[in-house]
């Protein structure tokens, strides 16, 4: 009765702070919020979203007076469990409603909200013919500015720019006792002492809830060159990789196996898909003749694109101009002579023309339910990872088989020191609430359907398990870290008391995101 009375207390106190609109307890709401891509948690209490910096800091009091543990959420494209927990009665900080972007185009600064997509961020600076040096996961429909500063983030602009959390200037961050700390004491630079902005990423929200995130701009670069290479060998793609971040003249590049490039890729390029490329290939071109015989180009490929080797590596090149661009791209593909085979550059065109796809990769090609695992391996580890990688699946092949169990992996760079190597894994098993809503009904209704699969499901968490050790094993570092990944296992004891120390300082009852990190 007395837990009863205390979450009543604390529920009226946050209706009266946000407004009836800003407090969610409905058991639908309830159970979508305790779901993530990959698999479901306990319970939150409640579910608020704050519209204010100002509503955000009653929020988190009201919590911290009461002990009730707060856990951030930003877009909610998370498989790592990084807004899931075991412990149900918590709060959950839905951070979407504060999606205020302030663009400063002469101190060449963007002001954002935590809840605000890549996608309407690139929106908005587009208009103005700016942008931010990395500018969003493909996830970017749904990923928001906040959650991949809380949790790194890869993709777009990366090669060039580094990940998410190289291109914060700083942030103003909801500490637990409800005041905002702001990470920089400069408007100009991140780099003024200690970089205190630098604590704050990649940390799952341990530390407090991100409000405000400040990124430099630049402009727009107007032309590009989409280039694709394939390799029949793993070593070759990895070799090529690794020589192309190195020489930067590209803005980002990926890389896919077969399977993963006739799957969830391939699954994208239908009609709709193709006429947005067409018309966006035609905007872009520098003339429409140029424009027009690269779409034939495209189609005379087809889907031999998706096929076209072992291993396939992408890249977008972009330059001032026409010229700029072209000159990149045969830089390229000298440096990369004798390692692969130029092929046709439908997918990074795809890709370009289209940055942030619909969700529809958080299930399988053919409806199955999906979960990444990745490892970042300093180079020289890479290919013996790969070779003990195809070992562990051979020996599991049978295991596999019987739960219908594929795997698919993508690649890309971090920085010119790492290799990012990322494995799909497919399963047959029933949807759960966040798949619905995040897809919806009529998208689902045509898409394969599969009871639920508590074998399979165990498999699979076992297996993925054993990935992430043979990656620890040969020293993988992981991005969203949540609670899937190890971090504390690797810090030595000064490392730990440091951190143990800051925690302590920003979070003394230990309320924000209890578990991530394994705090």
């Amino acid at each position: 009765m007395a837990t009863m009375a205390k979450e009543n207390t604390v529920l009226d106190a946050l209706r009266t702070a946000l407004g009836d609109a800003g407090v969610r307890t409905s058991a639908d709401a309830l159970d979508y919020f305790s779901n993530d891509v990959y698999r479901g948690g306990a319970l939150p209490l409640a579910i608020v979203r704050p519209a204010t910096v100002e509503a955000l800091q009653d929020a988190v009091r009201i919590c911290s007076d009461a002990g009730i543990a707060m856990v951030p959420r930003g877009g909610g494209a998370s498989y790592t469990d990084a807004y899931l927990t075991q412990q149900a009665g918590h709060v959950l900080f839905d951070t979407g409603a504060l999606d205020t972007i302030e663009i400063d185009e002469f101190g060449a600064v963007v002001t954002c909200g935590a809840g605000v997509t890549w996608a309407a961020l690139k929106t908005a600076l587009d208009a103005k013919g700016l942008r931010t040096p990395f500018w969003g996961p493909f996830s970017g429909i749904a990923a928001t500015v906040g959650g991949s500063m809380s949790q790194n983030s890869v993709s777009h602009g990366g090669t060039a720019h580094g990940i998410s959390a190289q291109s914060a200037l700083s942030m103003d961050v909801v500490l637990a006792s409800g005041e905002v700390l702001n990470t920089s004491s400069s408007r100009a630079t991140r780099f003024y002492g200690p970089d205190l902005t630098g604590l704050f990423t990649g940390d799952c929200g341990i530390f407090g809830i991100k409000a405000r995130v400040r990124l430099p701009l630049l402009p727009i670069l107007p032309r590009f060159e989409c280039v694709s290479f394939a390799f029949d060998s793993f070593a070759d793609y990895h070799a090529a990789s690794r020589k192309a971040a190195m020489a930067k003249l590209e803005e980002s590049h990926f890389g896919l196996d077969l399977a993963l490039s006739q799957g969830q890729i391939g699954r994208q390029e239908g009609m709709g898909a193709r006429l947005k490329i067409a018309a966006d290939v035609l905007r872009r071109a520098p003339n429409k003749l140029k424009g027009v015989a690269q779409l034939v180009q495209m189609a005379l490929a087809g889907e031999s694109a998706m096929r076209a080797g072992a291993y396939m590596c992408h890249f977008i090149i972009e330059g001032f101009d026409q010229e700029e661009a072209a000159h990149k791209a045969r830089l390229l593909r000298r440096l990369l002579d004798g390692l692969g085979r130029e092929i046709a550059n439908s997918i990074p065109t795809f890709v370009q023309s289209m940055p942030f796809a619909p969700l529809y990769n958080v299930l399988g090609p053919g409806g199955e339910r999906w979960v990444p695992i990745h490892g970042v391996f300093p180079h020289d580890q890479v290919v013996a990872f790969n070779t003990a990688f195809k070992a562990l699946v051979a020996s599991r092949q049978a295991e596999m088989d019987k739960h219908g169990v594929w795997l698919g992996t993508m690649f890309s760079p971090v920085g010119s020191s790492g290799f990012l190597y990322e494995i799909a894994m497919y399963w047959p098993d029933a949807r759960t609430s966040y798949h619905v809503t995040t897809l919806g009904e009529d998208y689902l209704a045509g898409q394969p359907n599969f009871p639920a699969n508590a074998e399979s499901r165990a498999f699979v968490d076992s297996f993925k398990k054993e990935m992430i050790d043979l990656m620890q094993s040969h020293e993988a570092a992981h991005f969203q870290l949540g609670r899937a990944y190890p971090y504390q296992p690797r810090l030595s004891d000064q490392q730990k008391a440091l951190l143990g120390a800051i925690k302590t300082q920003l979070d003394p009852k230990g309320l924000m995101n209890p578990g991530a990190l394994g705090f």
